[in-house]
């Protein structure tokens, strides 16, 4: 299996991201909307993860409930009240704070304790048996790492065997950025509320979320009325870029790519973007590479126009190609240079990855004919920043970089990031640890290209050429596990994802 499985629980995923503070403002808009109060909103979430942890672990009989000083412990004084009334033991452990409870939440408590509900002090001795642990500690509000006593909390929760329930997001990771600047509840199952927080989706996210649902309370007709400011992507969003082809299609009118790279010794590289591109649809793929390269890319791929990277051979090719890729083994010797210097003139659209992202960090512009592919180490050159300021806020990066750059941005890694000025920022939910290894981005750079070549704008492009790559990642570690995958085992699986169509007629 994926090292991450995102579920539908009583209603599809939600496709929208939003910010945790306009959250806060939805959740207010929401509820006055369908005519509730916050407190009711509250039950609803209460009920809604009662529900889910009862389903996911019918067998537990004594939960053990943390809850903060705020609205998500007040979540977690509604599961208890459910639970204790349903006959299951339940131990609470509150925290107490230095300013009241917020009406809510001290509603909530105060409805826990009318039904005879007892609370202990955070520190208090933990059962000898817990079958599961729910994490109503900290929830959205979080901009830094947990301090005392809710640091203590979470490392007991993870270092205790019994499996963890988050409300809404695992305590101690930010909802706006994904970090973990402290502990953090490594839960097996999150639900989140009205709509995912981008924090769930990119960073850190992936380490301590678990398997994530989305619950959105009843607002779902309100919330289809607002414009989300991000939007969530994973392979049910696929038909919305990928349509069946029109039975008179040719090669010409499937896009004409050319990709430029593999210098002395680098022949893989090239070889995979030039095969993911034939793979991804591109009627014809024409490689511009080092002469050493030519033999083995036609034995290997003889679907492939291999060609001498000359002067004249490239002033040809960017004159007959629709779209330019450049990048995958380019070096930074003066071969490569030379290449990237006669491209940078072209007005067409083009995608950069790899060393023609190094040499872009060395002579930076700003065009909006491009899409560049950074893994977090190019971005941080890119930046002229740290890697870890890359990780530490990734949606920052990310439009830092489409800033800087121009065009559109692919910020690569465990929940990729997609940015451009013209656009709402994408983050693209697939993808697995199977990913981590050489090759992959090469295979990502042909699929963006080729789908860039079949009439999709550089956005849509970089969305679908993400969403499909990463979920034929995905399909792979289903069959095989991530440990051992390598970038060309996703040709077994990328039709399936670059013909949409066809995945309701295999399942």
């Amino acid at each position: 299996m994926t090292d991450r499985n995102l579920k539908e629980n009583t209603r599809s995923l939600p496709h929208s991201v939003w910010p945790a503070q306009a959250i806060r403002q939805l959740e207010m808009q929401g509820a006055a909307a369908i005519g509730i109060t916050l407190y009711e909103l509250m039950l609803r979430a209460g009920e809604a993860a009662f529900t889910q942890i009862r389903q996911r672990w019918p067998q537990a009989q004594h939960w053990l409930i943390l809850c903060g000083h705020g609205n998500n412990g007040g979540d977690g004084y509604v599961v208890a009240r459910l639970a204790q009334a349903a006959g299951i033991q339940v131990t609470l452990l509150a925290c107490a704070g230095s300013k009241p409870l917020p009406e809510e939440a001290a509603r909530a408590r105060q409805s826990w304790l009318d039904a005879g509900g007892t609370l202990a002090d955070a520190d208090a001795h933990w059962p000898e048996q817990v079958d599961v642990i729910i994490d109503a500690l900290l929830g959205t509000g979080l901009n830094r790492a947990p301090s005392a006593p809710y640091d203590a909390l979470i490392q007991a929760a993870n270092q205790h065997p019994a499996p963890c329930f988050a409300l809404d997001i695992p305590s101690g990771l930010l909802a706006d950025s994904g970090a973990a600047p402290g502990e953090a509840i490594i839960a097996q199952s999150t639900l989140t509320f009205i709509a995912f927080k981008p924090g769930l989706l990119t960073g850190q996210a992936r380490d301590f979320t678990g398997e994530v649902t989305c619950d959105a309370l009843g607002l779902e007709d309100f919330l289809a009325s607002q414009s989300a400011p991000m939007h969530r992507y994973d392979a049910g969003a696929l038909t919305h870029w990928l349509k069946p082809r029109r039975p008179t299609s040719h090669k010409g009118s499937n896009g004409k790519l050319v990709v430029i790279g593999g210098d002395h010794g680098t022949a893989g590289a090239i070889r995979m973007t030039g095969e993911a591109a034939l793979r991804a649809g591109a009627g014809l793929v024409r490689v511009l590479t080092h002469k050493d390269n030519m033999l083995p890319l036609l034995t290997a791929r003889p679907e492939l126009m291999v060609h001498e990277l000359t002067d004249d051979s490239l002033s040809e090719s960017l004159q007959w190609a629709d779209v330019i890729v450049i990048g995958p083994g380019l070096g930074q010797r003066d071969w490569g240079k030379n290449a990237l210097a006669a491209v940078i003139k072209s007005e067409k659209p083009m995608l950069w990855d790899a060393d023609a992202l190094n040499l872009l960090a060395i002579s930076p512009d700003n065009r909006q004919n491009r899409i560049i592919t950074p893994h977090p180490g190019e971005a941080a050159r890119l930046l002229d920043i740290a890697t870890a300021e890359v990780e530490k806020d990734r949606l920052l990066a990310a439009k830092n970089l489409a800033k800087r750059y121009g065009g559109v941005v692919v910020l690569k890694g465990a929940g990729t990031v997609i940015a451009s000025e013209a656009c709402p920022l994408a983050l693209t939910d697939v993808g697995n640890a199977g990913m981590g290894t050489g090759g992959m981005g090469d295979v990502l750079s042909g699929i963006i290209g080729a789908l860039a070549g079949q009439q999709l704008s550089l956005f849509d492009a970089a969305c679908a050429g993400t969403v499909a790559h990463g979920a034929a990642a995905d399909a792979v570690a289903v069959q095989r596990g991530t440990r051992g995958m390598v970038a060309t085992d996703l040709f077994s699986e990328l039709y399936l994802f670059v013909n949409p169509e066809m995945l309701n007629n295999k399942a």
